[in-house]
C-alpha cells in the first residue's frame, strides 16, 4: 500500500551532491537527509547516533558487504547543520595481521563529555566480541581499542539507557553457533560507568522459547523498565522490569509486526514511548514510527519510508530540544537521517497491529 501526503518543502545543499530536506511548519519530519552522498566503501548498515556538546555523531559499520573482512567502522560529525566526510574510526585488524570484520557500532555518552563507541569485531555474529573506543574531543579523535571482558558483549545494537541513580543497562543479546542459530536477549548492568558489567538472564518462557536479538530499553518511571526488540516470530517481542533492571519478566510478543529486522526505541522527555521498525512481517519496507502512553497501546504516527528497497536498522535518539533524531539504512548505500519534532505527531490506534490506511506517509520523495 502507497500514502501521499503533498507538503511544501525546501532542498538546500549542505556538503557537495549532497540534500537535505527541510519540511513545512506543519509536517512532523522537520529535516531530511543523507549523511553522505558517496563513500570509499560499497555497503553501509547498522548506524548509531549520539548527541555531543558540538552537534551530532553518527556512526555505521561499511565495506565490501556485510560480514567481509574489510568491513570497518565509519563516523561522521555534524556541525551547524553540515556533515563531515565519512573516516574510518575502527577496524578488525589483529596482532598477527588477520582482518575480521566489524559489526553494529553504538554510541553512547558514558560520563560527561565523553563519548563511547561500542562495536563488535568478529568473523560472524556467534564468534564476535565486544570493543569499545572513546572520544573526549566530540568525535574528532578517538582512544586506542579496548576489548570488553569476556562475556560482556556491550550492547549489541541499540543505545544503552541510564537509570536515576546512575546504573547503565546495556541491552544485549547471543547467536549460538549451531544451526539454526538460538537468539537470546540478556542485559548488561554497570554501576560504575561500565567500568564492571553484571550479566542478566531473561527467566525460561514456559512455553516454546522466542528468538530474539537487538533489544531497546524503555523507561517507565518507579524503577518500571520495558525492553522491546526483533524477532524471528514476526513480531516485536517485549519484556519487563519492575526493579530497575535487576530482574526481567518472561519474553512476550507484541502486536507489532517484525520480519526479523533490527528496530530502536525511546521514551521521550514528554513520557511517551516511540519505536521506528518496519511495520511487515516480511521484508525491509516500509519503514515506520508508532508512539504509545504506556507501552502496551501503540498508535501509528509516521511512515518514514514506504518506496521498494531496504529502509532498515534504525537508530534513534531524543535532543535536549525536544528533536527526534533517527538515522537508518537507506538502500545499503546510504545513511539516512531524519528529525521528527513529536509535538506535531498526529496518531491512530492500532490495537490489533495493522496499520490504519490514512497514517501519517512520508513527505518526501528522493
Amino acid at each position: 500500500m502507497r500514502f501521499q501526503i503533498s507538503a511544501l518543502t525546501l532542498m538546500v545543499a549542505t556538503i557537495p551532491g549532497t540534500w537535505a530536506t527541510f519540511q513545512s511548519a506543519s509536517s512532523p519530519i522537520v529535516k531530511s537527509e543523507l549523511i553522505f552522498e558517496k563513500g570509499p566503501f560499497d555497503s553501509v548498515h547498522a548506524s548509531t547516533i549520539v548527541r555531543t556538546r558540538d552537534g551530532l555523531v553518527a556512526a555505521w559499520f561499511a565495506g565490501t558487504r556485510e560480514g567481509a573482512p574489510d568491513v570497518g567502522i565509519w563516523t561522521s560529525r555534524e556541525t551547524k547543520g553540515v556533515w563531515s566526510e565519512p573516516k574510518e574510526v575502527a577496524t578488525g585488524v589483529q596482532a598477527d595481521g588477520v582482518r575480521h570484520p566489524c559489526w553494529n557500532p553504538v554510541l553512547f555518552e558514558m560520563t560527561p563529555g565523553v563519548i563511547t563507541l561500542f562495536y563488535k569485531v568478529g568473523p560472524d555474529p556467534q564468534r564476535w566480541w565486544g570493543m569499545t573506543r572513546s572520544s573526549t574531543d566530540a568525535g574528532r579523535t578517538w582512544s586506542e581499542a579496548q576489548r570488553l571482558p569476556d562475556g560482556i558483549l556491550g550492547p549489541i545494537k541499540n543505545k544503552p539507557v541510564r537509570l536515576a541513580d546512575g546504573t547503565l543497562i546495556s541491552p544485549a543479546s547471543t547467536e549460538s553457533p549451531e544451526q539454526p542459530s538460538r537468539w537470546r536477549v540478556h542485559f548488561e548492568r554497570s554501576s560504575d560507568d561500565g567500568k564492571t558489567w553484571t550479566v542478566v538472564q531473561l527467566p525460561a518462557p514456559a512455553g516454546t522459547p522466542i528468538d530474539a536479538i537487538q533489544p531497546s530499553i524503555l523507561v517507565h518511571g518507579a524503577g518500571r523498565l520495558q525492553a522491546v526488540g526483533r524477532t524471528r516470530s514476526e513480531r516485536v517481542f517485549e519484556t519487563w522490569s519492575a526493579d530497575g533492571g535487576k530482574t526481567w519478566s518472561p519474553m512476550t510478543l507484541t502486536v507489532l509486526p517484525n520480519p526479523s529486522a533490527g528496530t530502536d526505541a525511546v521514551t521521550l522527555a514528554d513520557g511517551r514511548h516511540l519505536i521506528v521498525y518496519n511495520h511487515t512481517p516480511r521484508g525491509r519496507t516500509p519503514l515506520n514510527v508508532a508512539v504509545s502512553r504506556d507501552g502496551k497501546l501503540w498508535e501509528a504516527a509516521l511512515v518514514l519510508e514506504n518506496e521498494p528497497g531496504e529502509y532498515s536498522y534504525p537508530a534513534v535518539i531524543q535532543t535536549p530540544d525536544g528533536m527526534v533524531h533517527a538515522t537508518y539504512t537507506w538502500r545499503r548505500l546510504r545513511i539516512k537521517h531524519v528529525v521528527v519534532d513529536p509535538r506535531r505527531l498526529q496518531t491512530l490506534p492500532m490495537p490489533d497491529g495493522n496499520w490504519p490506511a490514512t497514517a501519517g506517509a512520508p513527505d518526501v520523495k528522493r
